[in-house]
């Protein structure tokens, strides 16, 4: 006989995620791939340019280079980013931070970048006063940006050759010199003991010739006259 009872279902059932739930989980995965991306992006960058590392134009003020580099430090954080190498890009971003704050180290980047904007405006034949939103600039191709990069790099790259070169050939001279100073140092020290030894063997010196003087004269002989 049939009771009319139905036994419940010992599976548990898998919880559903809302649309809201999944679009957040997407929302993070796709927040921690664009962390990652920005540290790749940070660490290959030019290290020898700040503006390439905060991705910022050359224009930019003070405040405004400030304000990028807190928005990407905040946003590579190493706490919040699991990329293996976001500590380096950290402290590449400090880097260049601290490099465009420098009012002399700026303006030194900035008189390279000038002479680079230079050189292209006369390879392209144009005059050096032409603003970067003229048409023929915009016409360019590669793009004028593109170019201005790639000649600054160029630069900057000699820049840094000949500033290695200059403080291999300080450390040089500097060792030279060093040499110079040990020998002369070691010259006054062996002339010190010489003199020493010197005073110290005076009365040997003194008795000897003594000795030698006497002896000469009980070799002496009386000279006789003839005649």
């Amino acid at each position: 006989m049939s009771t009319g009872t139905s036994t419940p279902s010992s599976s548990k059932q898998t919880p559903v995620a809302s649309d809201a739930e999944l679009e957040q989980l997407l929302s993070r995965e796709a927040s921690a791939f664009q962390r990652e991306l920005e540290v790749e992006r940070i660490l290959k960058a030019f290290k020898f340019n700040p503006y390439d590392i905060l991705d910022i134009d050359e224009s930019a003020k003070p405040d405004e280079i400030k304000r990028k580099y807190r928005q990407l430090s905040l946003f590579i954080h190493p706490d919040k980013t699991p990329h293996a190498r976001a500590p380096d890009a950290f402290d590449i971003l400090k880097k260049a931070e601290s490099e465009l704050s420098d009012k002399n180290k700026r303006e030194e980047l900035d008189a390279v970048i000038a002479e680079a904007r230079l050189q292209i405006l006369k390879l392209h034949t144009l005059p050096t006063t032409t603003n970067d939103d003229d048409p023929k600039l915009r016409a360019l191709v590669p793009p004028f940006k593109e170019q201005l990069r790639a000649k600054s790099k160029e630069l900057l790259i000699d820049e840094e050759v000949r500033r290695r070169k200059a403080v291999k050939m300080n450390l040089a001279n500097e060792g030279l010199e060093a040499r110079k100073k040990e020998e002369e140092v070691a010259s006054r020290k062996r002339k010190a003991e010489e003199d020493k030894t010197w005073e110290e063997t005076r009365e040997s010196r003194v008795d000897s010739w003594r000795s030698f003087s006497n002896g000469k004269k009980k070799k002496k002989t009386k000279v006789t006259l003839l005649g």
